[in-house]
């Protein structure tokens, strides 16, 4: 994670987490080509990009929705609790419905696919840094979708997970193949405290193997299959 720069007034101050060192050096080279715009702060992991968010409180955050030790979908919805005057874009190589449902109704104003093309990101950023949302092709259909589910009095295909911010961490840690040691050396809680979470949001999700909470994570864009 890099420490804040100085930078002017009229400067755009732009966070950006990917946990590919050379896809981060492009991104920042796109965006730093545009005129009165700074990247003032990278993250490799979700819980670096949500330190970096508070700590350097960009204008906008451009985020990878797969992050590791904490999923794009949780680093957006932590971002937005702590500091909700950052923006945030989400970009993802997935092409999941639930996926893009997910990061919109975790607070992301984008969610670009890698494959939409580095204008779109640009596009993107400078919407996001008027407070305004900006929709690609595919993301536009998934809001399209969800309109009509509304109309017609169905229920959103979506609802909102019934986990806990902490069960999403775990959650995300465990289906990355850490250890309930590890996940509690991770998260700095005990071995106990990490086998109750882990139990309790089993039952919310009403799952009872780990192939069944990777199956979850994958239908969810927690993480990539």
């Amino acid at each position: 994670m890099t420490p804040p720069t100085p930078d002017s007034a009229a400067t755009l101050r732009i966070l950006l987490a990917d946990d590919h060192e050379m896809v981060r050096r492009g991104t920042r080279s796109l965006l730093e080509n545009q005129p009165g715009w700074r990247v003032c702060g990278e993250a490799g992991t979700g819980r670096q990009a949500v330190a970096a968010a508070i700590e350097l409180k960009p204008d906008v955050a451009v985020v990878d929705v797969m992050l590791p030790e904490l999923g794009g979908v949780e680093v957006v919805r932590q971002i937005k609790k702590a500091v909700p005057q950052v923006e945030i874009v989400t970009f993802t190589g997935q092409t999941s419905e639930a996926l893009v449902q997910s990061v919109f109704d975790a607070g992301a104003r984008s969610c670009i696919l890698k494959t939409d093309g580095g204008e779109h990101l640009v596009r993107a950023v400078r919407s996001a840094s008027e407070h305004k949302p900006y929709f690609t092709a595919h993301a536009s259909e998934v809001i399209f979708s969800r309109y009509l589910h509304g109309k017609a009095g169905e229920n959103p295909a979506h609802p909102g997970s019934p986990l806990t911010n902490r069960e999403h961490e775990i959650l995300t840690l465990v289906v990355q193949g850490k250890s309930n040691k590890e996940v509690s050396k991770l998260l700095d809680l005990s071995v106990r405290t990490v086998e109750s979470h882990r139990a309790a949001l089993m039952e919310k999700l009403g799952l009872h193997t780990l192939p069944d909470l990777v199956r979850y994570a994958i239908r969810n864009g927690i993480i990539e299959a």
